[in-house]
C-alpha cells in the first residue's frame, strides 16, 4: 500500500527519476552524519568542556559565599575571576527572567544543561551573544553575574560542517547531474525518434551512449526498417494486383458495349462495381504510403472538402471551427482524402453531413456527423477494421464497397500518431467520426 500511495508522488520523467536517485542518498547522508556527528560527537564534546568549566564556577561560587561581607566578596572575586578569564559583577541587577537560547544555536541547549547540573544555585543563562556566556548566581551575598568565552565550553562554528557538507554534497550532485544527463540523452534521442515514427515522421537516429542503449537502438532501427519495408511491400503488392485487373476490366467493358442486349447492362454494373472495389484497394494501399509532410493550414482542408461537396451538391456543412489556423507539418493529400472519405461515408448513409474542425496545442480534431442509422457502440471498434461491412447497421443496400474506407481513415491516423474515433452524433443523431491528429 505505502509503495502505491509513493508512487502517486513520483516524478514522472526520465531526468526527474534520475535527479531524485542523486540528491535523495545525498540528503539522507548528510542527515545521517548530522544526527550522528553533531548530536554524538559535538554534545559530547560540549559536555566534557563545560564539566571542566564547571569547578572553576564553583570555585569562585565558594569564595564569594565564604566571604564575611559584601565588600570582602567583590575584592575576592576580582581576584579570582581575572586569572580564570572570567569577567564577574557583582551584584547584577540585570539577570533575565529565562534562558536565553537563539534557535540556530546547535549545542546551546546542551551547554546550559551540563551548566545547571554542575553548578548549583544558577538562575539564569544568556548565549545571545555567540561569542560569550553569560550566567546569573545566587550567593550570599547577591546575584553574581559572570560572563566567559564561548569557546571554552563547545567546539567554535559547529556549522561549518554543515556548511562544508552541503557545499560538496550539492557540487558532487551537479557533477553527477551532467555526468547522468550525458547517458540519458541518447536515450532521450531515441524516444523522440520512436514519437516521430508513431507521427508519421522518420529523422535521423544514431545509436549512442551505453552498450545497452546502443543495443536497444539499433532494435529500434531494424524494427523501423522491417516495418517499412512490410509496409512497402503490401503497397506494391495492393496496387500491382489492382493495377494489373484494371486491363482485363478494361477489355471487358469494352467487349460489353459492343454487345447491344438488355441483358448486358447488369454485367455493366457488375464490372463497374469490380472497378469500385480496385479503387477501394488503391485507396486503401495509398494510405500508407503517404505523400511528403509540408505545413498546411488545416482549415484550408476543410475549405477545400466543402467546396467539392458543394460543388457536387452534397447537404455539407461546417458546424464549428475553433482553435489558432497556423499551419502545422501534415500530409495534405493523406488529410484531404481520410475527411472525403469521412464525408462520403456519411452522404452514403445519411441525407445530412457536418464538418467540424478543433486546434489545441496538442492535436487537431476533424469531426464529420451524420443523420443516419449509426453504428451499435460495441461495433466501433469492428467497423475500423479492414474488410469489415456492417450490413444491419448501416443499411449495406444504400451503398457498395469493400469495407475498406474507415479502415483508410484509421490508417492516416496512425500515421499522424493520431487514431479516429466514433460515436453517436449529438446534433444529427447518426454516426461521429472523429479524426484526432497528434501535433
Amino acid at each position: 500500500m505505502i509503495f502505491k500511495w509513493l508512487k502517486g508522488y513520483m516524478p514522472r520523467s526520465l531526468y526527474g527519476r534520475a535527479a531524485l536517485i542523486l540528491i535523495l542518498p545525498v540528503l539522507l547522508l548528510q542527515l545521517l552524519v548530522t544526527v550522528v556527528f553533531i548530536q554524538r560527537h559535538f554534545d559530547g564534546v560540549t559536555r566534557s568542556m563545560t564539566r571542566a568549566i564547571n569547578i572553576e564556577l564553583r570555585h569562585v561560587l565558594d569564595t564569594v559565599n565564604n566571604a564575611d561581607d559584601l565588600a570582602m566578596a567583590q575584592v575576592a572575586l576580582v581576584e579570582l575571576a581575572a586569572p580564570l578569564e572570567i569577567d564577574a559583577n557583582l551584584p547584577s541587577p540585570n539577570a533575565p527572567v529565562a534562558d536565553v537560547l537563539p534557535f540556530d544555536d546547535l549545542t546551546g541547549a546542551t551547554v546550559i544543561q551540563a551548566l545547571r547540573e554542575g553548578v548549583p544555585d544558577l538562575i539564569q543563562v544568556s548565549l545571545v551573544d555567540r561569542r560569550f556566556v553569560q550566567m546569573w548566581l545566587n550567593s550570599n551575598h547577591g546575584v553574581v553575574e559572570l560572563s566567559f568565552a564561548r569557546g571554552r565550553v563547545s567546539a567554535s562554528n559547529p556549522h561549518q560542517l554543515l556548511v562544508i557538507m552541503v557545499v560538496l554534497g550539492a557540487i558532487m550532485t551537479t557533477i553527477s547531474y551532467f555526468f547522468l544527463r550525458n547517458q540519458l540523452r541518447p536515450i532521450k534521442h531515441m524516444a523522440d525518434a520512436a514519437t516521430s515514427y508513431g507521427k508519421g515522421r522518420i529523422v535521423p537516429y544514431a545509436p549512442r551512449g551505453a552498450t545497452e542503449v546502443r543495443a536497444a537502438g539499433t532494435a529500434f532501427l531494424d524494427m523501423r526498417n522491417k516495418i517499412e519495408r512490410q509496409t512497402q511491400s503490401r503497397t506494391l503488392m495492393l496496387s500491382g494486383v489492382s493495377h494489373d485487373l484494371r486491363t482485363p476490366l478494361t477489355r471487358l467493358r469494352l467487349g460489353l458495349s459492343l454487345i447491344d442486349h438488355d441483358e448486358v447492362a447488369p454485367l455493366i454494373r457488375d464490372v463497374d462495381d469490380m472497378q469500385l472495389l480496385l479503387d477501394g484497394f488503391l485507396d486503401f494501399a495509398r494510405s500508407d504510403a503517404g505523400d511528403i509532410l509540408v505545413p498546411t493550414n488545416p482549415r484550408e482542408i476543410v475549405d477545400a472538402v466543402l467546396s467539392d461537396a458543394i460543388r457536387s451538391g452534397h447537404p455539407v456543412n461546417l458546424s464549428a471551427c475553433e482553435g489558432e489556423m497556423n499551419e502545422v507539418e501534415l500530409r495534405s493529400q493523406a488529410i484531404r482524402r481520410a475527411v472525403d472519405n469521412l464525408v462520403a461515408n456519411g452522404l452514403r448513409y445519411g441525407s445530412n453531413v457536418e464538418i467540424s474542425l478543433y486546434v489545441t496545442d496538442r492535436a487537431i480534431r476533424f469531426c464529420v456527423e451524420d443523420d443516419g442509422p449509426g453504428i451499435p457502440e460495441d461495433a466501433y471498434e469492428e467497423a475500423i477494421k479492414p474488410f469489415v461491412r456492417l450490413d444491419p447497421a448501416r443499411n449495406q443496400d444504400r451503398g457498395s464497397g469493400v469495407g475498406l474506407g474507415l479502415s483508410i481513415v484509421s490508417d492516416i491516423a496512425r500515421g499522424h500518431g493520431g487514431i479516429l474515433r466514433l460515436g453517436k452524433s449529438q446534433s444529427l443523431g447518426g454516426l461521429m467520426a472523429e479524426l484526432v491528429l497528434s501535433r
